[in-house]
């Protein structure tokens, strides 16, 4: 009996890093903690009695087509070019 408490009692052979636990040894940090979970939010409810929401159009900053080419073949008049060049020009500066 002596034997058996001397033999574990005395040092070696006992590996050390085994005594921290499984897969933690002083070598490995700790993962670091979760990210946040993502927020929801809950879409607000209509209410019964409410009247119906008409969705606002949004107008075109662009204009019409048409306006758009006299708009071109103005500058084209106002920077000096022939018909034909004002022609090939609105019809490039309108499509833009």
């Amino acid at each position: 009996m002596l034997g058996v408490v001397l033999a574990l009692v005395a040092p070696g052979g006992v590996a050390m890093a085994q005594l921290f636990g499984p897969n933690v040894t002083p070598s490995n940090p700790l993962p670091p903690p979760p990210p946040p979970p993502p927020k929801i939010e809950v879409p607000a409810v209509p209410k019964l009695d409410a009247p119906p929401q008409q969705p606002k159009v949004r107008g075109s900053r662009r204009g019409s087509f048409g306006d758009r080419v006299i708009d071109c073949l103005h500058q084209g008049a106002a920077a000096g070019m022939t018909s034909g060049e004002r022609a090939a020009y609105s019809r490039a500066c309108a499509n833009q």
